[in-house]
């Protein structure tokens, strides 16, 4: 019997880009972009090309119609040309970009970067060396932006936010497919999982070399199925322009026009007017760019975190993986009020907005402006377990998925317009209206499994959410007027950013009992904490009992089950521990 060895096995099928990128994986160092010193530095080569070529117009118009040109003796081309040095001149700028040419070479051979097991780490410069290393257990969010010149090239920069001033890795530019399948093969290192099930990452069908670079550059900054996204949440251009009409910026401009006026007409004098053409202009620079930067906002659950994108002309979008909230705020100022709306914030372990600080509170934004609707979706994404089906499990019925919803829709109404002790809210006593008269029946707090609420505000509405397990301290202040009034306030103080769990006027006693459960529960929610490996429990897990994916279950939750308060058990993905419930013993 004679063996025959059968045909070779087929090629893995090469979805989109991943066959192209899978090697920025693989542990050796990689360049970036071959247009990225275009990118960098060759704006600057256009920028000093656009002026000789202006320089050059009126001399070719003279070529062409003579005695057309200007006559000035201080024209730098006309000297040049009169004194027959025009060659030298030529020869000059040639070495000049020659000179530059070789140094963004130079520049981009010495720019190199590898991804491991357990770290991003890039090496650049010519001169003076710089190498930067980014844990992978240590990432707090995945950003890409397409600005508009690097979106038309079909390339994107990719940084990886770190925690800590000035601790970002960028990696600019990469091909905008390369850096979406890169940006999706660090998350599945970070998560602890060994591969990813997909095996090459997203599925993009082509149309084409052209066609897909002209989708590139015009489609929509989010694409569901790309990311396998289980739930969207987006942002109406209509609602947007209200919000932002309606925000205390307008409020403040409008205030200023009619004291201007109001000053022209007292006194006659017009020339106070041409102090509000610098405001005019700054303001109405600050609506376009906001607005530009809001458009298509989309909010995004997916297996490895929370999707961000927005972005009309400039693009971004950015990957939050789990358990990297620190603390949440859903806030409702006085002119939403009639039309329900919210906004949604975050604190972050970083600096990360592409690289610039006045893009430090975009990136702190979640959701601009919403509905209560979208703000139960909102908050049952970032915080899975605390206000969805997630508290269910995976194996629940539809009657416990139904009460599951139910709970989430009684966190949610029962602290954004409530006061009193409605929703089990522990809140100021009646001497507490001496120092805060309005708010002193909304003030207080809760606790619900793996994080603590504050209900702030009675003009200005807020409700404040810190997970447990990112509590960084507690503090309990109380000044003269405070212990006069048996008083006392306290601060569950979490890292720098725009949302500040403070609350204050409560009753001595529950101000004490505040910040004894908080620090005790935070404790315990520390030590049960696994978020920094999201994945790596569930890819420990046998198949026969491995949570069903958040894109395959039906309710839309994260994977993995849910919390159990008898064995301690935290879900994948989810940074909710091991709590007892308010009012039990620990």
């Amino acid at each position: 019997m004679t063996f025959r060895p059968g045909p070779p096995p087929p090629a893995p099928e090469t979805r989109g880009n991943a066959a192209a990128a899978a090697p920025l994986t693989d542990g050796e160092w990689h360049r970036l972009h071959p247009l990225t010193p275009l990118l960098k530095g060759g704006i600057f080569l256009i920028v000093i090309l656009g002026y000789v070529l202006n320089s050059l117009r009126d001399q070719v118009v003279e070529f062409f119609i003579p005695g057309s040109g200007p006559q000035e003796d201080g024209d730098p081309v006309r000297y040049v040309y009169e004194h027959g040095v025009v060659g030298w001149v030529l020869l000059g700028i040639v070495v000049l970009l020659v000179v530059l040419i070789g140094l963004f070479y130079l520049s981009w051979r010495m720019h190199e970067f590898r991804v491991t097991g357990e770290i991003v780490e890039v090496r650049s410069g010519v001169l003076f060396r710089t190498n930067r290393k980014a844990r992978l257990d240590r990432i707090q969010g995945i950003n890409i932006s397409r600005p508009l010149v690097p979106r038309v090239f079909g390339t994107a920069k990719l940084e990886i936010a770190q925690a800590g001033n000035d601790a970002n890795v960028q990696l600019a530019y990469l091909g905008a497919k390369a850096a979406d399948d890169l940006r999706q093969r660090i998350l599945v290192l970070a998560s602890g999982a060994k591969e990813d099930e997909d095996g090459t990452g997203p599925v993009r069908a082509s149309n084409g070399r052209l066609m897909d670079h002209v989708d590139q550059v015009f489609a929509p900054e989010l694409d569901p199925a790309a990311v396998h996204a289980t739930r969207i949440v987006k942002v109406h251009p209509g609602r947007l322009i209200a919000s932002m009409l309606l925000s205390g910026t307008t409020v403040f401009i409008l205030l200023a026009i009619a004291a201007m006026i109001v000053s022209v007409a007292l006194t006659g004098e017009y020339g106070i007017l041409f102090g509000l053409f610098p405001a005019v202009i700054g303001a109405g620079g600050y609506y376009v760019r906001k607005f530009s930067r809001s458009l298509q906002y989309t909010i995004a659950e997916t297996r490895d975190g929370i999707r961000i994108g927005f972005g009309l002309v400039s693009t971004s979008n950015e990957t939050l993986p789990p358990g990297r909230i620190h603390a949440v705020s859903v806030a409702q100022p006085l002119l939403w009020r009639p039309f329900g709306w919210w906004d949604v914030r975050i604190n972050r372990a970083t600096n990360a907005g592409n690289g610039a600080s006045n893009n430090q509170q975009v990136s702190s934004i979640v959701l601009p402006v919403g509905t209560a609707a979208d703000v139960r979706v909102v908050l049952d994404i970032i915080l899975p377990g605390l206000v969805g089906t997630a508290v269910a499990g995976p194996a629940a019925s539809q009657e416990q998925l139904r009460e599951g919803a139910s709970e989430a829709v009684d966190v949610v109404d029962d602290s954004l317009t409530t006061s009193g002790d409605r929703g089990g809210f522990v809140h100021s006593p009646r001497r507490g209206a001496w120092l805060r008269p309005l708010a002193f029946r909304r003030n207080g707090y809760r606790f619900v499994p793996g994080a603590v609420l504050l209900r702030l505000g009675a003009v200005w509405r807020s409700l404040v959410i810190v997970p447990l397990p990112r509590v960084q301290s507690v503090k309990v202040s109380q000044g003269p007027l405070e212990r006069a009034l048996r008083l006392a306030s306290v601060h569950v103080q979490t890292v720098q950013g725009p949302v500040t769990a403070h609350v204050g006027t409560l009753d001595a006693h529950d101000a004490q009992q505040l910040w004894a459960d908080t620090a005790g529960r935070a404790v315990e929610a520390a030590a049960a904490d696994t978020s920094h490996r999201w994945r790596e429990r569930e890819a420990r897990q046998p198949s026969a009992t491995r949570p069903a994916d958040a894109h395959t279950a039906g309710s839309g939750a994260p994977a993995g089950p849910g919390p159990d308060h008898r064995t301690g058990t935290v879900p994948p993905g989810s940074s909710w521990s091991d709590v007892p419930p308010p009012g039990a013993a620990r």
